[in-house]
């Protein structure tokens, strides 16, 4: 047993040691390493063949792993399974019997032939005391392979609650990135997004990126005719009409005000004045609601390929001074 406790705790220094270098090292680390290495040491911690994190999405109704060391990324509704049943009544689940337990989701073990004998869930809260996630446990390891609710949630708690502080700094810098009107990312939104993965695709001669930059016409006319109000609807219009229209690999951002940019990847710069042409031609033939009038508008767009030479602000200038030529020539087209 002393050699057993004295591996344990070299385990634990092993893994918070690989979390202090990402941490603190030369490259960017991301919150989902934080969370790989969070959900290592719960699974070390609590002797468990594998372990998950899961984040709560209150505003979809689902939960979805922000690391499962065993399995892939999951998405599930929030009202099924036992991590949603642990949410849900605010309290620990623990089955050494899942198969015979009608809220366990057996759909997983069906298709990997992974075979499940004990489960705990412990829900994870942020420091208000709201419940924002959830730290999984499955196959004790030690012992007789059942979870025991209270030495395992005592084992557990460290974890949790260091996760929960980083999950809530991670909700909170993905709403640093977000434009609360519009839902689309912001200005700090892209540029993260442009040093994590664009600048990536640039530096690669097989690849190819380009972006558009579009500006609604007259908007300024929208505000004065009808109001503020209007003018917001007329701006989440915009942005949940060009969502739709661009590919999940491709990046939507408001810029500010009354401009939007669209970055497409593995595109040349036909391609992305294409698309730009086919959001322009539906937002002429939209219209939007507001206030009890039916407002029409027109976007202009400003399109560019990157130019690796340049720096992100020279590229986006580029991209401007095509806008600018294209309210100048007549509005409601697209420049290239």
């Amino acid at each position: 047993m002393p050699y057993e406790n004295e591996q344990s705790l070299q385990n634990i220094f092993t893994v918070s040691e690989q979390l202090y270098a990402d941490m603190s090292g030369a490259t960017e680390c991301d919150h989902s390493k934080i969370f790989e290495h969070l959900t290592t040491l719960g699974k070390v911690l609590a002797s468990a063949d594998r372990a998950s994190f899961w984040k709560w999405d209150k505003a979809s109704h689902t939960l979805w792993t922000m690391a499962a060391t065993g399995t892939g990324k999951i998405t599930i509704p929030d009202n099924t399974g036992l991590v949603g049943k642990s949410l849900s009544e605010g309290r620990v689940i623990v089955t050494n019997d899942p198969y015979n337990d009608p809220d366990f989701n057996s759909e997983v073990d069906k298709k990997t032939g992974y075979v499940t004998k004990s489960i705990l869930v412990m829900p994870v809260s942020n420091i208000k005391g709201e419940y924002i996630g959830a730290y999984q446990v499955i196959n004790k390891l030690s012992g007789d392979g059942k979870f025991d609710e209270k030495e395992d949630c005592r084992k557990l708690s460290l974890a949790a609650i260091i996760c929960g502080l980083a999950l809530e700094s991670d909700v909170f810098l993905e709403e640093s990135y977000t434009d609360k009107l519009t839902g689309l990312k912001n200005r700090m939104g892209f540029f993260s997004d442009f040093n994590r993965t664009y600048d990536k695709i640039i530096k690669n001669p097989d690849l190819s990126l380009s972006l558009f930059i579009s500006d609604i016409d007259k908007f300024k006319r929208v505000n004065d005719t009808y109001g503020h109000n209007a003018g917001d609807e007329v701006l989440k219009h915009v942005a949940q009409l060009m969502s739709e229209n661009c590919r999940e690999c491709d990046g939507m951002y408001r810029w500010g005000g009354e401009e939007f940019i669209m970055i497409m990847t593995d595109a040349d710069i036909n391609k992305c004045a294409a698309k730009a042409e086919e959001i322009r031609k539906l937002i002429e033939a939209s219209s939007c609601e507001a206030e009890g009038h039916v407002i029409r508008h027109t976007m202009s767009f400003g399109v560019t390929e990157f130019d690796p030479e340049k720096t992100i602000e020279e590229n986006i200038s580029v991209a401007d001074a095509k806008l600018y030529l294209a309210k100048e020539s007549g509005r409601n087209r697209v420049i290239v």
